[in-house]
């Protein structure tokens, strides 16, 4: 099936002179909401939609310039959208925040208000979706977020707008993600994942993935804190894997982790030598730019942003510069050209 001209437009739009995908993320809702509470040592209730809407407008107007792209929400990030520098795509999150806890599964569920049409009227030029994933879950439930996929990938094909789909592996049994048992399965998640929605009646454009290991249980890598997952030799391998199994254009995303450890991860993939086509990050970039703006106010957190901000988003896109252009995982003979894909 040949990319639509309306997706290579927007794809363009989305990538850097190199068709690389070197892209901010400042969609989480939930997350920032409660990080800014905590930070302010108030009720998440208190965090008003201005707190909300503020920090994302100040995050996108200083580190846009260093950035392809940005991913924002619908629901507080449109004034942010507004106030993007000129040479960045955007892209806006189609998902609720979170996940339905009233049943197993971790099961998704869409903005009520929101449709990819909206959405396109909206201005963007991706949509995203995050689900959480693993091949490891009982078949039902995986086969309802296989269906939903379907859904979004046959909407997004009828608008001609490139479908980025985020996944995000966890543990059915509720064990720790950050832990080293799940760090010792997590390279079987996301290779199952990729394998997954890599095919072809998912109509996805990009996969947005972690990266398949956890840096931190890399025996001598620059996070190392002393459990070992996996010598450095292995998780190389799982790289490659990874890489291979994906029959779309990937990118890594930072999975709320530090910018060290996002950074080493980055080095390990162009060690690899994988052919990602670059990354959507987002907290290891700002996060730490948090407490400043929730005890000091929008100001201080423009000035650390211009600063540290910066300097860690520049760090990444250091670490990137073996990324390769979208359009040739995507089957495309050149930027510009529609190819069967």
């Amino acid at each position: 099936m040949s990319l639509a001209p309306g997706k290579i437009k927007h794809m363009k739009a989305l990538a850097n002179a190199a068709g690389v995908i070197a892209a901010a993320a400042m969609d989480q809702r939930g997350s920032l909401r409660k990080s800014i509470a905590s930070a302010k040592g108030i009720d998440t209730k208190q965090v008003t939609d201005e707190m909300m809407s503020e920090f994302k407008v100040a995050v996108s107007r200083v580190l846009t310039p260093h950035a392809s792209a940005i991913l924002l929400d619908p629901e507080w990030g449109l004034p942010a959208a507004k106030a993007r520098s000129s040479n960045a795509g955007l892209l806006l999150a189609y998902e609720l925040s979170g996940y339905d806890n009233t049943q197993p599964g971790r099961l998704p569920d869409l903005l009520p208000h929101y449709s990819v049409k909206r959405i396109v009227d909206a201005g963007a030029d991706a949509v995203k979706i995050l689900i959480y994933y693993t091949p490891f879950e009982d078949e039902k439930i995986n086969d309802i977020k296989h269906a939903f996929i379907e859904r979004i990938g046959a909407e997004c094909e009828t608008y001609e707008i490139p479908f980025f789909l985020e996944f995000v592996g966890y543990d059915p049994q509720g064990g720790d993600e950050k832990g080293l048992e799940f760090a010792k399965r997590k390279p079987d998640v996301v290779k199952g994942s990729m394998r997954e929605f890599s095919k072809p009646q998912y109509k996805v454009d990009v996969l947005k993935v972690e990266v398949p290991i956890n840096a931190n249980y890399v025996e001598g890598s620059s996070v190392y804190k002393g459990q070992k997952a996996y010598s450095r030799a292995e998780a190389l391998a799982h790289f490659r894997e990874a890489a291979d199994i994906a029959t779309k254009p990937f990118i890594y995303l930072s999975a709320g982790v530090s910018n060290a450890q996002f950074v080493e991860s980055l080095n390990m993939a162009g060690e690899a030598g994988t052919d990602y086509s670059g990354v959507l990050c987002g907290r290891a970039t700002w996060k730490e730019g948090i407490p400043v703006y929730a005890k000091q106010g929008v100001k201080a957190l423009e000035d650390w942003l211009s600063t540290e901000g910066v300097k860690n988003i520049e760090a990444v896109n250091a670490a990137i510069h073996g990324a390769k252009p979208w359009y040739t995982k995507a089957g495309l003979a050149a930027q510009g050209t529609s190819a069967q894909s």
